[in-house]
């Protein structure tokens, strides 16, 4: 991963921009020499509004992805298009992580948890990592410095 070959990424939306939505790209933007496309549009709502439609554009969307990152709080705002999203990501062979609401307040169906590769916390460390071993299959870590004074 570098600046000229980001990793695509593809957060599950509704088509609105769900507070946890926009915090996934918080998280990703503080994490130094992390560099990601964003896939996912949730403006581009199809005109016609149909269910074949908006499946139609999530379809596209995540076609383009290399990994689709799933904030399970979304899965109250709208369960049927978040299950299709995550059922078509599966279908074209793109790993799924999870990211767990804040405290494990929200209940997620085992169902569509089970569908994702991996379950982690809101840290930023720790989703970057996971994104990087999903897409690239680079486990190489960041090893954090901690420097004591020895007075």
């Amino acid at each position: 991963m570098s600046e000229a070959n980001p990793i695509r990424v593809f957060v599950v939306h509704t088509f609105s921009e769900h507070p946890d939505y926009l915090r996934v790209f918080e998280y990703l933007e503080s994490r130094p020499n992390f560099y990601y496309h964003n896939c996912s549009n949730p403006a581009s709502r199809p005109a016609s509004g149909t269910s074949e439609a908006l499946q139609e554009e999530l379809r596209r969307q995540i076609q383009l992805a290399e990994i689709v990152i799933l904030p399970v709080t979304l899965f109250a705002t709208n369960p049927v298009l978040v299950t299709f999203q995550v059922d078509a990501a599966k279908g074209l062979k793109k790993p799924v992580l999870a990211v767990k609401s804040f405290g494990d307040t929200v209940a997620i169906k085992k169902s569509l948890l089970d569908k994702a590769d991996d379950i982690v916390d809101w840290n930023n460390r720790t989703i970057s990592e996971a994104i990087k071993r999903l897409a690239r299959n680079d486990s190489s870590g960041q090893w954090e410095v901690i420097e004591f004074k020895l007075d």
